[in-house]
């Protein structure tokens, strides 16, 4: 059993696929890849998979290295599927950037389903005479300025995904010329984009383009930035 994204465009997050088997009475999901726009979609088909009769829906998300604000739709998904279902429904081993979405969100880094790990299955424990008491939601929604703040931290993190290839460069040519190490010349980056003002991503692409034979020299700024940085770490 498994459900896959179509193809990503290229520079954007690894595609959902979630592998899944069935063992007895409880199925094992293992999303891999990022839950992103269209990842509650893929889920639905998933769920509307499973056996008539599963007793029990456990992911392991260790596999997931990215996650957006859609990621709460995926997580709300599940807990509406638990309610409906009246079977526990867990999400564990988040870990990396998804865990620090979940953080901001103020959710159980552990098992952001918790709500809906343990409900007690009707038909095993009746209770008749009592009214069901009304669980919280698996996933809330947090209010507008922690989505704000969750919306900006994925948009950080995708122009670091973006600005990677010319850093790692500026690096190989910091190596090449001053015969340092990869994380030599990214500390003499770092310092050098905080010392002038000026974004790291501004800095590499200023060092790489300065070692093309007919390049232009960095900006006189960066250029004694980096000047500094280079004799703090010859000291």
């Amino acid at each position: 059993m498994t459900s896959a994204a179509p193809p990503r465009l290229a520079g954007s997050p690894a595609t959902l696929v979630i592998d899944g088997r069935v063992d007895a009475d409880r199925a094992l999901l293992v999303p891999r890849g990022a839950l992103v726009h269209g990842c509650a979609d893929i889920l639905a088909e998933v769920l509307a998979a499973l056996p008539a009769g599963i007793g029990r829906v456990d992911l392991d998300m260790g596999d997931v290295a990215f996650m957006d604000t859609a990621g709460l739709q995926f997580l709300d998904l599940l807990g509406g599927f638990s309610h409906r279902q009246a079977v526990p429904v867990t999400a564990t081993n988040w870990h990396g950037q998804p865990l620090r979405i979940l953080e901001l969100s103020g959710l159980d880094t552990t098992d952001p389903l918790r709500a809906t790990a343990h409900r007690p299955d009707p038909e095993r424990n009746p209770e008749p005479e009592q009214e069901p008491e009304t669980e919280p939601p698996a996933a809330p929604a947090p209010p507008a300025e922690q989505l704000h703040v969750l919306q900006e931290e994925v948009d950080q993190l995708r122009r670091a995904i973006a600005s990677r290839p010319v850093i790692d460069q500026a690096r190989g040519v910091l190596m090449a010329l001053h015969a340092c190490t990869s994380d030599e010349a990214w500390l003499i980056l770092r310092e050098t984009s905080q010392l002038s003002n000026t974004k790291l991503r501004t800095v590499a692409a200023a060092v790489t383009a300065g070692a093309e034979s007919d390049g232009p020299p960095p900006p006189p700024e960066v250029r004694a930035a980096l000047r500094t940085a280079l004799a703090r770490l010859r000291r």
